[in-house]
């Protein structure tokens, strides 16, 4: 079966070193939650506001260690009036047997704004 994760991080400024260390504490965040191992992932696709441009988002994510083969995608958001600034999404493909009730979707920062009903 394959589930999704979800989890979202908003970062104070668009910068290479910011951008690239908050979408990396965000996936291993959302890996540690999970109990998630490299080899159970089949895909993640990230987005990104539209106003972070500094870095792709994608490059975080593999280079954690044992995450250089996972497919990794990055795309911008809607640009939708009011919505939350300066955010990194992450929707992880995982390979599990848990439930969508027992999979913990993650959001950092701002982002807990996002989804208040998730957050833990």
């Amino acid at each position: 079966m394959i589930r999704g994760v979800r989890g979202a991080i908003t970062v104070t400024e668009d910068s290479n070193e910011e951008v690239l260390l908050e979408t990396a504490r965000l996936a291993k965040e959302m890996a540690r939650a999970n109990n998630i191992d490299p080899d159970t992932i089949a895909s993640v696709i990230i987005s990104t506001t539209t106003d972070i441009s500094s870095a792709f988002p994608a490059r975080a994510v593999r280079s954690i260690e044992g995450w250089t083969y996972v497919p990794v995608m990055c795309t911008h958001e809607m640009n939708v009036p009011g919505a939350l600034e300066k955010c990194i999404r992450l929707l992880m493909h995982i390979n599990t047997d848990k439930t969508q009730k027992e999979i913990q979707h993650i959001y950092l920062n701002e982002a807990v704004q996002l989804r208040p009903d998730l957050v833990k």
